[in-house]
């Protein structure tokens, strides 16, 4: 079914039948975006959090090279 046939099937239905179709329709978007929100990860949210625990703990090691082990400086 597509776009046309639906709406010309919802313009057949009685005003009270179309207004349940309404609510139905904002219960699914609001049901669908809260959803969205809490089960998918934008990249940038889940990189930080990649990231965080991959690096958790590395600030209390003690570092394993210096300044003197270099063999070349960038400029």
């Amino acid at each position: 079914m597509n776009q046309t046939q639906l709406l010309e099937k919802i313009q057949a239905l009685p005003p009270d039948k179309q207004a349940e179709v309404f609510d139905f329709v904002d219960f699914l978007a609001s049901r669908s975006a809260s959803n969205s929100q809490h089960d998918e990860w934008i990249d940038a949210e889940f990189s930080e959090m990649a990231m965080s625990q991959a690096l958790r703990g590395m600030e209390d090691e003690p570092p394993l090279y210096t300044q003197a082990d270099l063999k070349e400086r960038w400029r």
